[in-house]
């Protein structure tokens, strides 16, 4: 019986996606729950499973192809035979002699046999050592362990970027073209539109890091030690003073629709991540909520699964306000571009020593320029300067933060 394999239900959000990879061919034996095909699409990579245990069947979407929600892609012929078997473990060859001399219920023992099932081994598949090539148990736990190891080089193959800029020897004058990702075609969209549909504009400032950095080091190891390994970072000082400077100025966490203004009782903070895919903005619920220990922790997560390529599409979806930090990469001074539907992006750069004058005396303080890109549309430059400067002083006097002043 052939089961048909469909894409996901996409959300209203997400018009089609792309075949990216398929993990099997035709002919090829699947289990219930074995990942099948991934469909990249704007936002993120989704990951198709089969339904059953079976032999997949045809193919009707090829990769780079485009699928619609829900779209069949390719059948499972469910309770099926693979066409080749794949690689067998070392002995195979051996236990084949048997099944020829027509012995189809090789001699095994129960506790060979029982092992067998629970783990999906053929029990005729496997070479027995025992007296009289009786199959044992040990000989089931090694096919086990063979099976295991088989398919163990395929991850590595799938964690390699999409689309991997080539290296070129030293004076090469060739070229190569590769197809745009699409979330990287996706993001180019969306930031050109932000530049011809906005007025956008942005204001910058220099926060002085002595005290958080201070905070910090004072507190990271019992901070880490207080909240199950999650480590102090910078970030969290920063979504904490940015959820409270947008209770004071509830137009920079708001966004406009047609001719009304949204205004958000909530801060959903989209933090930049980048991915070998590219930039992606998942979101911190309710982050106004979130103490430090939860944004830090919310953060590391968002960070590994964007790097493993496992963030849902619920997590990249919505967000009424950024932060960016292309400190991370050396950066000292930036316009970040707002994310539509959003009115507003924070851009944090590199911390550098530098010589400040403090009450009449040149000091050396470590130093950030900030950064506020807005929609001029919705945010007035008096707004904008003034949102900026109260997430300066908050950094300056963390205290600010836990006194809510």
């Amino acid at each position: 019986m052939a089961i048909e394999i469909k894409a996901p239900t996409f959300p209203e959000s997400v018009a089609d996606g792309t075949v990216a990879t398929w993990h099997k061919q035709p002919g090829d034996a699947v289990k219930r729950d074995d990942l099948i095909v991934d469909i990249e699409t704007d936002k993120v990579v989704l990951e198709v499973l089969a339904t059953a245990d079976g032999v997949l069947g045809a193919i009707v979407k090829n990769e780079g192809d485009t699928v619609l929600s829900d779209e069949v892609l390719g059948s499972i012929e469910a309770g099926g035979a693979a066409a080749a078997p794949a690689a067998a473990p070392a002995g195979a060859a051996q236990a084949a002699a048997p099944a020829a001399a027509g012995e189809d219920d090789p001699v095994a023992a129960p506790a060979a046999r029982k092992l067998a099932e629970e783990n999906g081994i053929n029990i005729a598949s496997v070479a027995g050592t025992g007296k009289g090539g009786r199959v044992t148990k040990e000989d089931v736990v090694a096919a086990v362990a063979a099976k295991k190891a088989a398919p163990a080089a395929a991850p590595a193959k799938a964690a390699a970027p999409a689309a991997a800029a080539p290296v070129f020897a030293a004076g090469d004058r060739i070229e190569k073209r590769v197809p745009m990702t699409r979330v990287r075609a996706t993001v180019a969209k969306r930031l050109v539109e932000a530049q011809s549909n906005m007025a956008m504009l942005t204001t910058f400032n220099e926060v002085d890091m002595t005290e958080v950095m201070a905070l910090r080091s004072k507190y990271k190891d019992l901070f880490e030690k207080s909240h199950n390994g999650v480590r102090l970072g910078f970030m969290s000082f920063f979504v904490k003073a940015a959820t409270e400077a947008l209770k004071r100025f509830p137009a920079v966490n708001a966004s406009i629709d047609g001719a009304d203004i949204v205004y958000h009782g909530y801060a959903d903070v989209g933090v930049a991540v980048s991915s070998d895919r590219g930039l992606v903005v998942p979101v911190l619920r309710n982050a106004e909520l979130m103490s430090l220990a939860e944004i830090e922790g919310g953060i590391a997560a968002f960070g590994k699964k964007a790097r493993d390529g496992k963030l849902s599409m619920d997590e990249m979806t919505g967000g009424t306000f950024t932060i960016t930090n292309g400190g991370t990469f050396g950066s000292m001074m930036s316009t970040p571009i707002v994310n539509p539907p959003q009115a507003a992006i924070l851009g944090m750069h590199n911390i550098l020593q530098r010589p400040m004058a403090i009450n009449g005396q040149v000091v050396i303080r470590p130093m950030m320029y900030l950064a506020l890109s807005y929609d001029h549309r919705l945010i007035d430059g008096k707004e904008a300067v003034t949102f900026l400067v109260t997430i300066k002083n908050l950094l300056e006097d963390p205290a600010r933060l836990l006194l809510d002043i």
